[in-house]
């Protein structure tokens, strides 16, 4: 029997159509995906005929739950240098979807998570329905927020990237158009009606008009006021304890959960957040890969895949175990040139 293909690519008309074809694995993305993406968004950007370019998940779950980590795990027990492969073909076409020229369309539902964000939040339309579960959640397994990911949570209303970035917590589709995540709200049902639309050769943004809905009041608003204070200490530890000072549920509950994650990956993702706020896309996914390729090869990021994936005790090992053991020398070292490694975006 043929497998069928991780990623299904065809034109429908004046539209480039992706489809992430992976259900099962919650369309987590591969190298042969990423690398199939960014050809056919070259062939397409050189396709005078291809007027925009849109991306779907298959399956009901998700649009696509990031990247294959299982294999990025694989890579750091074998030793191998596949994990930091993957890392730079998928950030070289988080790039090129940043800028492509053309209306690039994510059509998401769902959970839309790690790399799924990557081939998502930097195109120029991103649409969500009431079933989205938009996460940052690497804390969790000892990684960074990568794909661009500090690129588009520094520039998040106040601190509210900050706090998504540290902590993990999932939002819905109010949060993720109230924080200009997304840009649309349309419903998954409405999708094929919109490719025909775009298939037809109708302007993007008058096409997508055509299905968006009010998506309602967002909650993390109420915790705004609360996260801006809290959020822009000058240090992890400083934000652990204004949370504890504060003592309202809301920062109780973010504070032990902050205390579950690595403590490596904190303050890494705490200086990589802030240091973007001044840098473009380009050089956020050049400095990224530097904290990536280390961290993916890293006890952190093994123990935390082992706990949450492989044996799924939820007991993750942390080393340093406590934020007092995470050194600015240590910090500083993983922010450090990769050399002749570093990134090569063009």
């Amino acid at each position: 029997m043929e497998q069928e293909s991780q990623i299904l690519i065809e034109k429908q008309g004046a539209l480039g159509l992706v489809t992430l074809n992976r259900p099962r694995a919650l369309n987590a993305l591969t190298d042969e995906m990423c690398l199939a993406l960014s050809a056919a968004l070259a062939d397409w950007a050189r396709d005078g005929r291809v007027k925009a370019v849109a991306i779907r998940g298959a399956g009901p779950r998700a649009f696509c739950a990031g990247g294959d980590i299982r294999a990025m795990y694989d890579s750091n027990v074998a030793g191998s240098g596949a994990a930091a492969d993957f890392l730079a073909h998928e950030y070289r076409l988080n790039a090129m979807i940043g800028g492509f020229a053309k209306p690039y369309v994510a059509l998401t539902h769902g959970i839309v998570m790690g790399g799924g964000a990557g081939v998502s939040v930097h195109g120029r339309y991103r649409l969500a329905d009431e079933t989205l579960r938009f996460a940052m959640p690497e804390t969790g397994i000892g990684f960074i927020t990568d794909i661009g990911a500090t690129y588009f949570l520094s520039r998040c209303p106040g601190q509210t990237g900050l706090y998504l970035g540290l902590t993990g917590t999932p939002i819905g589709l109010a949060d993720a158009m109230a924080l200009g995540l997304f840009t649309h709200a349309v419903k998954a049902e409405d999708h094929d009606a919109l490719i025909a639309r775009l298939a037809d050769g109708e302007v993007a943004k008058d096409a997508i008009a055509a299905f968006a809905f009010r998506a309602g009041p967002p909650p993390l608003a109420a915790h705004r006021a609360r996260i801006d204070t809290i959020f822009a200490a000058a240090s992890v530890e400083a934000v652990l304890e204004r949370l504890d000072r504060d003592g309202s549920d809301f920062a109780v509950e973010t504070a032990a959960l902050m205390r579950t994650r690595s403590p490596t990956s904190l303050k890494l993702i705490f200086r990589a957040i802030r240091e973007a706020r001044r840098l473009g896309l380009a050089d956020c996914l050049k400095m990224e890969y530097r904290l990536a390729a280390r961290m993916v090869m890293g006890h952190d990021f093994r123990e935390g895949v082992r706990a949450t994936l492989i044996d799924r005790d939820g007991r993750p090992q942390w080393e340093p175990a406590s934020l007092a053991g995470v050194t600015e020398a240590g910090i500083a070292g993983f922010f450090a040139s990769l050399g002749a490694r570093e990134l090569v975006l063009t």
